[in-house]
């Protein structure tokens, strides 16, 4: 387990799947957690079983973001974690996706990250002790081997990953002990493979096999590598790619 005792954490699509194990486990893990949703009755229910508080919100609202941030301050006295997981898919290729569907992904999956880094970092830089913290920004192996059916989706998580390199090269140059880094989950039981397993039936089953494990991954297992990078155990991680997907990505399509 991780020691994050005394640490202050928001984390956002906290209703389900890889938020929800997150928020569980940055709690046993002793942080202070701040979860967030558009889902307010499963993100309360989350929240409250764990001890965690919880606000509504629309990552996609840059508006909404220093108000959220200040809520996690004024609660915890600091932040010190931020988890950008709330990400949204399309379900569409290139043929077919249309102007409001692709600009609602990257409103989601890219502007909302953006947001939440920069007002993150305007607090980080006031933590006691001096500029410090985590942000770790959830992306996706689509972002690294595309699927041809959602092009917004694969794309928008491509520019998470180089978003979160600019950020933490930023933050290194400034002098902030500032690090963010990208966790890239593969196929997980998640929410959001659950619909689209109802749009394409039979697409778990076939995700899976292209793991070497030939599972899908836990939820859990994503958000132990998050709670590792929350910690002060990686100090000098910073702008890396931590890949949490069974070995997918490593094998030879051919074997």
């Amino acid at each position: 387990m991780a020691d994050l005792s005394g640490k202050a954490a928001i984390v956002t699509g906290c209703a389900s799947g890889i938020g929800a194990a997150t928020v569980r486990r940055l709690r046993a893990d002793g942080a202070e957690v701040l979860g967030t949703d558009v889902d307010a009755e499963a993100g309360k229910a989350l929240c409250s079983e764990v001890g965690a508080r919880f606000a509504v919100q629309d990552v996609a609202n840059t508006e909404l973001w220093p108000q959220i941030v200040e809520q996690a301050v004024s609660a915890f006295g600091r932040l010190d974690i931020l988890v950008n997981n709330a990400g949204a898919v399309s379900q569409h290729s290139i043929e077919d996706v249309t102007d409001d569907i692709w600009h609602r992904a990257y409103a989601i999956n890219v502007t909302g990250t953006m947001a939440g880094c920069r007002a993150a970092i305007s607090v980080m830089k006031t933590n006691p002790g001096g500029p410090s913290g985590s942000l770790i920004n959830i992306a996706s192996t689509s972002a690294m081997a595309a699927l041809p059916g959602d092009a917004a989706y694969c794309s928008s998580k491509g520019a998470v990953r180089v978003l979160s390199k600019s950020i933490a090269v930023h933050c290194a140059k400034q002098g902030y002990a500032i690090r963010c880094n990208t966790v890239i989950p593969g196929a997980t039981e998640t929410g959001i493979l659950d619909k689209a397993e109802e749009a394409i039936p039979g697409l778990k089953a076939a995700v899976a096999a292209t793991s070497p494990m030939n599972r899908l991954g836990d939820p859990a297992e994503t958000a132990a590598a998050i709670a590792f990078l929350a910690s002060d155990d990686c100090p000098f991680m910073t702008g890396a790619e931590m890949l949490v997907d069974g070995g997918a990505l490593s094998i030879h399509p051919g074997f």
